[in-house]
């Protein structure tokens, strides 16, 4: 892999200071940055325009047009640059000795860089080899360059690409498409909530008691209230209160925060979708995702089945199957689990497979076995339900099978996309599901959760039986794209 030090140049520092003279010099001749310029068109406009002249070809189009110097070929009376607009279309510009004058041609080859920000006048043609080119008649300096691009003929590496995104954007069209991609997702998923009658919320990031899911808290402290704060791990619990006050159908996309570890799949800092619909339940919720998830693919690329970034294909087409979390380990495993094996035969299980837990839940150990067993065999989307009840303390009891509750996970290639849940609407049963959270805290578990009273007393004003459903935005661009979780955040956190 080609280091930082070689993508930049080992001369750095003298190409540092060359450009700081040219815009010392460029200072004194008119501004290296000026605040403004006659743009009149975009390049995207003129190519549009313009899709096939022929070569040689004078339009008679006057346009002023403005782009990133990303080629530059000065060669006696005529000059070349190829200006790159911020979505990655390109024009070349020709600044000729008859057009632009022997001074100002002078001053394009002693202070113009790859990488400038350079505005150019004139007249829309094409080249004697077909190229549509401005012939510039006149020319300014946008934005004065100090810090050399890198060799764009090198491979910048993900490292080097996620540490400095905006020159990732600048040399890559992929960096540039994903973030496109990113963007045309977020608006179908708001299309689909639109078309389904959900309002978009916004609720705290900063809480006084963090819940909503099992995770570690980033704390911080208000000096304005003298109190110990906690970033968001999940928005669950306020979203909750909207529903309790008559917002029916809400969701929200914000970020949320957990002070875990980062991985391929993992970012402390992630976007996260959640939705709850009253009178649904973990079915029609399961239903929503599917149509959210499908509708973004088709609407960003026409189709169902997306192709990877490996070239190979995700289908999620068609209806998604639904399989049992206990039926489908005891199948893998070839011995019948249900939620009354005794935990020592799960932890006899699990130290015969290498399989290391220690904790007190009996529901810890069946989700790890079913990890090791079945995960690795779901290619297709699928909606794995009904977990056991002592891992899911926001989740109702299964209204028909004793020990587990109604939730499903959505897994698409191999990790968990979205989870679903029937809410706990009854307060009681909250509080004796938060009471014994409480205990596995002192007991040392540091994801259990807290006893939020402001929650539990939203909750017994009543709120109608509901559906819930969280999303990792972030893991449905993997799922999209085939690329790793640092790729689809435009400035991941990095160390």
């Amino acid at each position: 892999m080609v280091s930082e030090q070689e993508l930049e140049g080992q001369d750095l520092p003298e190409q540092i200071a060359i450009r700081l003279q040219k815009r010392e010099r460029l200072n004194e001749l008119s501004d290296a940055y000026p605040v403004s310029l006659p743009v009149t068109h975009t390049i995207e406009a003129i190519k549009a325009q313009y899709p096939n002249l022929e070569a040689d070809i004078a339009t008679g189009d006057q346009v002023g047009i403005a782009g990133r110097v990303m080629f530059l070929r000065n060669t006696g009376k005529l000059c070349f640059a190829s200006l790159q607009s911020g979505t990655g279309e390109r024009i070349q510009a020709m600044i000729s000795l008859d057009k632009v004058g022997e001074e100002s041609l002078e001053q394009w080859k002693e202070l113009v860089d790859l990488g400038d920000h350079i505005f150019v006048a004139g007249e829309v043609i094409t080249s004697k080899r077909g190229e549509l080119s401005v012939l510039a008649e006149s020319w300014l300096m946008a934005a004065k360059t100090i810090r050399p691009l890198p060799n764009l003929h090198n491979d910048l590496g993900e490292e080097y690409r996620v540490r400095h995104r905006y020159i990732d954007l600048i040399v890559r069209d992929r960096a540039r498409e994903v973030v496109k991609i990113r963007s045309e997702v977020m608006q179908s998923l708001r299309n689909t909530f639109s078309n389904r009658a959900f309002m978009e919320v916004e609720t705290p990031m900063l809480q006084v008691v963090h819940g909503g899911a099992s995770a570690r808290p980033f704390k911080t402290h208000s000096n304005a209230f003298d109190t110990e704060l906690f970033l968001r791990i999940a928005p669950e619990l306020f979203l909750k209160r909207a529903v309790v006050g008559g917002l029916e159908r809400v969701y929200e996309i914000n970020r949320n925060f957990r002070n875990e570890g980062a991985d391929r799949t993992h970012s402390p800092e992630f976007a996260m979708l959640e939705a709850y619909e009253a009178y649904g339940d973990y079915n029609s919720i399961a239903d929503l995702t599917q149509e959210l998830i499908q509708n973004a693919a088709k609407d960003v690329f026409g189709t169902h089945i997306v192709t990877l970034d490996d070239g190979t294909e995700n289908d999620l087409s068609g209806q998604w199957p639904r399989i049992s979390m206990f039926e489908s380990l005891s199948e893998a495993a070839g011995v019948e689990i249900t939620p009354d094996t005794d935990i020592a035969e799960l932890k006899k299980l699990s130290l015969s497979l290498g399989i290391e837990i220690d904790h007190p839940l009996h529901g810890k150990y069946v989700e790890e076995l079913w990890e090791h067993f079945v995960k690795p065999g779901l290619d297709r989307p699928t909606f794995v339900t009904d977990f056991p009840v002592d891992t899911s303390p926001l989740t109702r009891d299964h209204r028909s099978k004793r020990g587990v509750v109604e939730k499903w996970d959505l897994y698409v290639r191999g990790f968990e996309q979205a989870t679903g849940y029937s809410e706990l609407v009854d307060p009681v049963v909250q509080r004796e599901r938060f009471v014994a959270q409480m205990e596995l805290a002192k007991a040392g578990d540091p994801e259990a959760m807290k006893l939020d009273e402001e929650f539990l007393k939203a909750l017994e004003f009543g709120m109608p039986p509901s559906g819930g459903m969280g999303m990792g935005i972030d893991r449905l661009l993997m799922s999209l794209t085939g690329l790793g979780i640092r790729e689809t955040i435009l400035f991941p956190l990095v160390k």
